[in-house]
């Protein structure tokens, strides 16, 4: 857990970031932070086996090597042939682009030193100069405009629209290129298997394009997306006059680089006031907006992926490092409730009900809450009887999975500790602490609070699915708690600085200085999440895009196969297509149906579930997801177990250039059916939270 040095208030004097924060609610957090030692040594967890070991320090390229590997680029230290790789490598905005060249030369550094190898720099195979690191808070905005980089680099495949079947993608940008630029930009060959992988890597890298993400699916270069988006584009108009628009079109990295430099830096106050929070609005394009769980879990994971790379190429274009240190390991339990991984617990609950996204415990606890504790005065700020939460403690562990535990002997008191404690003793905390200094950093910088709100939706996309899901419930819970204020006197700033040791821990040791300034940080990351959940769990358009263009890039690579694959496969069809089973089975696919029945601006849609379970419905300019829903649910009116079915339904792409989208109810499907021509269209339920 926390350090024992941290675990009483410090005798400084604070700094302005600090100065605003209430004593009563400094208070409440090293209040929190006794309770949190009063149950370390309660449980003896100093004896447990989970206790972490001190982790080896990593150089710097072992660290990047990690990032790598955690963007989904795996393949530049390998140097193995993967599709995804180079797909995710061709979608790359300018920003996101220069974040991972960056990374990779430093890996690459550490690597020549290590095995003192005569490997080719990053700068050689771009063709570019890099100029010292400028940590001035004047130069905070990226240079990468008009620099002899971009100058270098490879246009954008274009992969948007149909192509060919006999089209390959531009060998220069997302293949190893041809024999002679293999000769021209890569060293001769060395017999070890260092310089081999980087030879393969630095020819791999050529993907990386030159230009901008142009996230508004319009294919002019030139075209500006604010000027498409006010043309009409926009879908809501009761706007508050008070409220800032947030655009989800334009990455952010590219927003801050391309934005004027600011003249002077003002160390940022963090003022606990709910007034000095902005009121933020997204409006809907015709595309709609997307929550995170339409998604499906493969084109998420490419989310994530983006998502990290957005992340650190947002704080590279304010100058700030996003260091990442090596995690303690600890091994989380086996079995019971508390220590036990969340991906272990849902995995167990998934075997009761598959659709589960929040573990069963964990939506116990919320219950008992929201039952008689919403209104109970400090709910989150006491501990409990202590003799009471060990022993509910040691039979939650011992029965719950079993169903044998009795609930209605808890008090909602008992619930709020233990819900606590359920986050405290995590693994690895719900949130990543590590990620908590740049964002010190930001605040330092003086950033509009748009700016630190983009920075936590992008830190949300990278977490993983169960994290993500799991603090979507927690802050909606703590929404309930909120709204009681008056009577369980727990206002947004008194949950965030109590959750905040919780939700964002770290088993190394900090100084009181630190401590509190990693405290405060955190309860304000808390604070933002609470104010601005209602579009915090929205994926950004522009990565949806990028995403589409990577499965359009993997899909036009598994083409381009060697010729002997080619031959193997087209006998293997051969054999299937002369067989009557398998000529039957393809009369009847969706594809064969959708090229030979359905014309353009047709598409047929499919309700397995339903009555009527397929139509065929003319789309023009002005058809929306919920116009369809509703032609179905007419047709299927004859039956009130019909009416019942359609209230949970939603109307989803599938294929394409996409896993599976559920569409936001207000998408007009003949723009979305442009953007993914080869989609089958199915009416099935929404999954909950």
């Amino acid at each position: 857990m926390l350090s024992n040095e941290s675990l009483h208030p410090p005798g400084f004097s604070r700094s302005n970031s600090q100065a605003s924060v209430d004593s009563g609610s400094m208070e409440d957090f090293w209040r929190e932070i006794e309770n949190l030692k009063e149950h370390s040594i309660m449980e003896g967890q100093e004896e447990q086996p989970s206790t972490p070991t001190e982790p080896k320090p990593l150089d710097e390229g072992e660290l990047e090597a990690e990032w790598l590997q955690d963007v989904g680029l795996s393949t530049l230290i390998s140097g193995d042939e993967e599709e995804d790789g180079k797909a995710l490598l061709s979608t790359l905005t300018r920003t996101q682009a220069a974040a991972v060249k960056k990374r990779y030369n430093t890996y690459t550094q550490t690597l020549r030193k290590k095995n003192k190898q005569s490997v080719r720099d990053v700068r050689d195979i771009f063709g570019v100069s890099e100029s010292p690191p400028d940590n001035s808070c004047d130069n905070h905005a990226t240079q990468l405009d008009g620099t002899e980089e971009e100058k270098e680099l490879p246009d954008l495949p274009q992969t948007r629209g149909s192509t060919p079947d006999g089209a390959s993608l531009n060998s220069t940008a997302l293949l190893d290129g041809s024999p002679d630029e293999d000769r021209s930009l890569v060293e001769p060959r060395n017999d070890s298997s260092v310089s081999h992988c980087m030879s393969a890597t630095e020819s791999r890298l050529k993907a990386i394009p030159a230009i901008p993400l142009h996230s508004n699916g319009s294919e002019k270069p030139g075209q500006s997306v604010s000027n498409e988006l006010h043309n009409g584009g926009y879908l809501e108009k009761n706007i508050p006059a008070e409220a800032e628009e947030l655009s989800f079109e334009i990455s952010y990295s590219e927003m801050i680089a391309n934005a004027p430099k600011r003249n002077k830096c003002n160390k940022s106050e963090i003022k606990k006031e709910e007034c000095a929070l902005t009121k933020f609005f997204v409006q809907k394009t015709r595309f709609g907006l997307t929550e995170a769980g339409d998604l499906s879990a493969e084109d998420m994971k490419k989310i994530r992926h983006l998502s990290l790379i957005e992340l650190t190429a947002f704080f590279d274009a304010f100058r700030i490092q996003l260091k990442r240190s090596k995690t303690e390991k600890v091994k989380g339990r086996d079995n019971g409730i508390f220590g036990v991984p969340l991906t272990a617990l849902l995995e167990n609950d998934r075997k009761k009900d598959p659709g589960v996204k929040v573990p069963f415990v964990l939506q116990k606890f919320f219950e008992k809450v929201e039952e008689s504790g919403l209104e109970s005065e400090g709910i989150f700020r006491l501990s409990g009887c202590t003799a009471k939460v060990k022993q509910y403690r040691e039979e939650l562990d011992a029965k719950f999975n079993a169903d044998k535990f009795k609930w209605d002997k808890m008090c909602h008191r008992e619930a709020a500790v233990m819900l606590k404690a359920f986050f405290r003793e995590l693994p690895t905390s719900l949130f990543p602490v590590e990620y908590i200094p740049a964002f010190i950093t930001l605040l330092e910088r003086g950033p509009h609070i748009k700016v630190q709100f983009q920075a936590l939706h992008l830190m949300v996309m990278a977490l993983p699915d169960a994290n993500r899901d799991t603090a979507q419930a927690l802050m909606k819970f703590f929404s309930k708690v909120i709204a009681n204020e008056a009577k369980n006197r727990m206002s947004v700033w008194n949950i965030s600085t109590v959750m905040a040791p919780n939700l964002f821990f770290s088993r190394s040791k900090h100084s009181d200085c630190e401590e509190l300034q990693l405290a405060n940080t955190a309860a304000h990351i808390i604070r933002l999440m609470l104010k601005y959940q209602h579009i915090l769990w929205k994926v950004p358009s522009f990565l949806i895009t990028q995403v589409r263009r990577m499965n359009e890039a993997t899909m036009l690579l598994k083409k381009q196969l060697p010729s002997m694959k080619k031959l193997l496969r087209r006998k293997t069809i051969d054999r299937e297509v002369t067989s009557p089973k398998a000529s039957k089975v393809l009369q009847k696919t969706p594809s064969s149906r959708r090229m030979s029945d359905v014309p353009e601006g047709v598409i047929r849609v499919h309700a397995p579930l339903l009555s009527k379970v397929s139509m065929a419905i003319q789309l023009n300019s002005q058809t929306k997801a919920k116009d369809i829903l509703a032609k179905f649910q007419y047709e299927n009116s004859h039956s009130s177990s019909e009416c019942i079915k359609m209230q949970n339904q939603r109307l989803y792409e599938v294929g394409g250039n996409i896993g599976q989208h559920c569409l936001d109810p207000d998408a007009y499907i003949l723009d979305v059916y442009h953007v993914n021509p080869h989609a089958e269209w199915v009416i099935k339920p929404q999954p909950r939270l």
